[in-house]
């Protein structure tokens, strides 16, 4: 699981996988998923593996080919496979990693958690038992892990949506803003170096219009390593998007999603399109979604999983996260808590919208974490056990 988190931000919308063969207490070889179209984890363990032993680069054929190269008689045999996430047996853009397997003649795989993805699902493992493999599947606070680490492409194969996390900062008297409405800065410099770690782990990063207007967000991970930028989405029911906003003005940065309302006419439409920006349409509320709460946050998602987002940074402010609160679809909350007192009238509170009666009905989180950070105190924790 640690190999796997050294691709985090790179494998979307393939999971991170992580993979070690060992041998009695010898690790021969480890590796990882990189990213779409390259070695799995499974088969970048086992070259890792040959080159140990031979101290040189072998000639790599492509294709099907590196199949047979990797399976010389008894290469892997009497060793045991540990891998963060079941092997696929479906061909993509790579062969499929039970092949691989079989044919290096491993004894025993450990998998991590089964894949949800409706093509594999388990089939994996069944190929490899049916073949006389040993296979055995984590349990426990492992198998929580392994299932915990791949989070977004889980709950995009089991239920059509993202994973989102909610990232706010606020005074140490919960506010998020001064009763005029500013915000720059609550938090801490080395609080918000790492959030621009998590732009850019993340594939999307989704502000509500009250933030677009009030803060033109730029949205980008900056002053970080990142394999790419993350989809800048604006949710807005009446696309007040303007050509001088900061998110318009760097659409060469990365690209910017607006997701609008079906009563925002085509002609407004083609114009905040030809500056750069792709259009989404919510046609219709599903599940009874309540449109003066705003865009039915599980049709935004749904919308931004077909376009391959399966890790969402939720940095919009209070209305647009207490909807999305409201409707199930946080998954996670990061709360950076920073040692100033502002106080003031106005509810400045972090979530706007239907809340409990009672103090004893109000959601515990799981996994909580508390940690500094610059001077700042970062509290997260899960609204939900994995998928």
């Amino acid at each position: 699981m640690d190999l796997a988190e050294r691709a985090r931000g790179q494998t979307s919308p393939n999971p991170i996988v992580g993979a070690v063969i060992v041998r009695g207490a010898e690790v021969l070889g480890e590796g990882y998923h990189v990213g779409p179209g390259r070695d799995h984890a499974e088969v970048a363990a086992m070259k890792d593996a040959l080159l140990r032993a031979s101290k040189q680069s072998p000639a790599e054929p492509a294709g099907d080919g590196v199949l047979s190269w990797l399976a010389s008689p008894g290469l892997f045999a009497g060793t045991t496979m540990y891998v963060s996430l079941e092997p696929c047996c479906t061909y993509g853009r790579t062969p499929p990693c039970t092949d691989a397997l079989l044919k290096g003649g491993f004894e025993r795989v450990v998998v991590g958690a089964v894949d949800p993805s409706p093509a594999v699902d388990g089939k994996g493992i069944e190929i490899l038992r049916g073949a006389g493999m040993q296979v055995e599947l984590a349990e426990a606070d492992l198998a929580w892990r392994a299932k915990r680490q791949n989070c977004g492409v889980r709950k995009a194969a089991q239920r059509g949506l993202p994973c989102v996390t909610y990232k706010y900062a606020m005074t140490l008297d919960g506010r998020v803003a001064t009763d005029t409405g500013d915000s720059r800065w609550i938090s801490s410099e080395e609080s918000r170096s790492l959030v621009h770690r998590w732009r850019g782990w993340s594939d999307a990063v989704v502000v509500g219009a009250g933030t677009l207007l009030a803060d033109d967000p730029t949205l980008t991970a900056r002053d970080v390593d990142c394999a790419r930028q993350p989809l800048r989405v604006v949710v807005d029911e009446s696309l007040r998007l303007s050509r001088d906003s900061s998110l318009v003005r760097t659409v060469e940065q990365g690209s910017v999603l607006a997701i609008c309302g079906r009563d925002v006419d085509t002609a407004r439409r083609r114009e905040v399109e030809s500056w750069g920006v792709e259009i989404a349409v919510i046609e219709a509320a599903a599940g009874g979604w309540d449109p003066r709460s705003g865009l039915d946050p599980e049709a935004v998602g749904r919308c931004l999983v077909s376009r391959d987002v399966r890790e969402v940074l939720l940095e919009g402010g209070a209305r647009l996260a207490g909807a999305w609160w409201a409707a199930g679809c946080i998954d996670r909350v990061a709360a950076f808590v920073c040692p100033r007192v502002v106080s003031g009238t106005e509810n400045r509170a972090p979530l706007q919208g239907p809340g409990r009666q009672r103090i004893e009905e109000a959601l515990g989180l799981l996994e909580v974490e508390v940690k500094q950070v610059g001077g700042d105190v970062l509290i997260s924790g899960y609204t939900a056990e994995p998928f």
